[in-house]
């Protein structure tokens, strides 16, 4: 297994400039991670994911892979988080949010057919309703956001637009997970705020409320009533014609 190695590049730079920006992300080529992801269709959330393996999973030579892990590991884009010495088993893991936010942000592109500036002015915009709470205009602003991208293919299945809100909600700098397991099925995507903990399931030309009824019938909420925020309830329905939210409903605090 090969060594890691502290590499204080961003933190250096940071000292030195004065500033703190992604300064070693920057550096390296998002064309590249992009590509390589798409080559083995790994999805963002599946990026995001911790992953608990053996050695042999990650500590590969590049002339034998069979899936990108082992890229992602020697290119710094993943890390060891944890070890088991007893079962000899490692925790993979994103390093840092300078990488979490730059892998974002370099796939955004892949999803999202806009130019950068576009995409970040939106970002904002939904972050600052959705730190005061207000789920509301937060879906508001993503709608507007969603109504202004031209015509790709793909985004016809509910999974697309999965990934679109992972990658916005992780741009925002916020706790995001999808297919959460609960006791009677998986929640699209669960997130945390300082202020709530959102439960969150998308339907493809239905209607919010047939989401809202599934997360009810399914008590999505008992599986995180210790989380220590007031959960909130959210539908969500995406228009395969329009390729937008056409509705949605919220239920809490």
């Amino acid at each position: 297994l090969s060594p890691d190695i502290f590499n204080p590049y961003s933190l250096l730079n940071a000292f030195s400039f004065k500033n703190i920006r992604p300064y070693w992300f920057d550096s390296g080529t998002p064309t590249f991670l992009v590509n390589i992801l798409r080559k083995y269709e790994i999805t963002p959330s599946q990026i995001g994911d911790e992953e608990e393996m053996a050695a042999s999973g990650f500590d590969t030579p590049t002339e034998r892979l069979t899936d990108a892990t082992p890229l992602l590991y020697q290119s710094g884009y993943l890390t060891i988080k944890n070890y088991d010495g007893e079962l000899l088993s490692y925790t993979l893991g994103i390093p840092n949010k300078e990488i979490r936010l730059g892998l974002m942000e370099s796939l955004l592109p892949d999803y999202v057919s806009l130019p950068q500036s576009r995409n970040t002015s939106a970002i904002i915009k939904m972050y600052r309703a959705l730190r005061t709470g207000d789920m509301d205009g937060t879906l508001r602003q993503l709608q507007t956001y969603l109504g202004t991208i031209p015509y790709t293919s793909h985004t016809d299945n509910e999974g697309h637009w999965q990934q679109v809100l992972y990658i916005i909600f992780s741009l925002m700098g916020i706790y995001t997970d999808v297919e959460v397991r609960t006791p009677k099925g998986g929640v699209d995507i669960v997130m945390r705020t300082a202020l709530a903990l959102y439960i969150i399931e998308l339907k493809m030309n239905q209607s919010a409320e047939t989401a809202m009824r599934q997360i009810d019938l399914k008590d999505y909420p008992s599986r995180f009533a210790l989380c220590g925020l007031p959960v909130v309830k959210v539908g969500i329905n995406f228009d395969g014609t329009e390729r937008n939210i056409t509705d949605w409903t919220i239920v809490g605090a």
